[in-house]
């Protein structure tokens, strides 16, 4: 298996500590967070977050994240409805390490 810090390397050298892999990981698992908001939080497209999804998880774990993302409305922002405007549930609770929720 890849470590966490080959996957960094391999990210347009972006520079993400295993505290912000995490948090995309989960993010990335997050029903009601979209594409956009990993891209606008920490500037990795959707093809990225796959990348970097399949390096990190086992792959039995990739296969049921991807099944679970593929075709999901919530997680694109166009394909969403217009009364839609949060990147989480209303019943989930505060995440401190996200920048988007504290604004």
């Amino acid at each position: 298996m890849i470590s966490k810090q080959e996957i960094l390397t391999d990210m347009r050298k972006k520079d993400f500590n295993l505290k912000e892999i995490d948090r995309i990981v989960e993010m990335a698992w997050e029903d009601r967070t979209p594409f956009d908001a990993i891209l606008f939080q920490f500037g990795i497209k959707e093809q990225e977050v796959i990348t970097l999804m399949r390096n990190t998880l086992k792959p039995s774990s990739f296969r049921l994240w991807r099944a679970r993302v593929q075709g999901r409305k919530t997680k694109h922002a166009k394909n969403r409805g217009e009364d839609v405007k949060r990147f989480r549930c209303s019943r989930q609770r505060g995440i401190s390490n996200n920048k988007v929720s504290k604004r």
